[in-house]
């Protein structure tokens, strides 16, 4: 009789460790295959908002970052060029943006918050090749009337300094602006919109 008491305690004992054991074995093994499927840190971070410090961009200069994998551009733009995108939009497919991916705040014929800082996807909209940034004026490969913009050089789109499509060209249309916004003069978040237009 006092065999079995001592049996079916040793029994409940092992039972009770053996199942503890296991579930924190099952964890262990489980944590490493979770955690697989949930995003990488780095592709986390890709998609995030990334700050810009504009304070050093010379008139004319344009660089490039990358935001959720993809080239953005940050140009910025001289009176001349402002007064060119002002006026030569004859040979725009769609001067106005009126089918073209932009933010609300960029909504303008700039298509831009600030008019001298112009951001945009740095990716063709026919099929997706990035452009090469072409500023001069009347270039012996592109012909007389090319005021600076950037040109496709996979199938031969144009676009002008304000990412506008010029007509007849492969893209349909103008090229993609990111939401952003002005934290500061000098500082902008690409991938955050502010909530109403700015004009600073």
């Amino acid at each position: 009789m006092a065999n079995e008491v001592v049996d079916k305690s040793k029994r409940q004992f092992l039972t009770t460790a053996l199942t503890a054991v296991g579930a924190v074995g099952t964890g262990y093994l489980a944590v490493p295959f979770i955690s697989q499927m949930q995003p990488s840190a780095r592709a986390m971070a890709a998609g995030a908002p990334i700050e810009i410090d504009i304070s050093r961009i010379e008139p004319g200069q344009l660089i490039r970052v990358a935001w959720r994998g993809k080239p953005v551009w940050v140009l910025s733009r001289t009176p001349e060029v402002l007064e060119i995108l002002e006026k030569d939009t004859v040979k725009l497919a769609d001067p106005n943006s009126a089918n073209s991916e932009q933010p609300e705040n960029s909504s303008n014929g700039y298509r831009s918050i600030r008019p001298e800082i112009f951001i945009a996807v740095g990716l063709c909209t026919h099929l997706g090749c990035s452009p090469t940034f072409r500023p001069e004026t009347a270039p012996n490969d592109l012909g007389d009337d090319w005021k600076g913009g950037f040109f496709c050089p996979c199938h031969g789109s144009g676009f002008d300094l304000a990412g506008r499509v010029f007509k007849s060209v492969p893209a349909p249309t103008n090229l993609v602006i990111p939401p952003y916004r002005y934290i500061t003069d000098t500082q902008i978040i690409i991938g955050e919109e502010s909530n109403k237009e700015t004009t600073a």
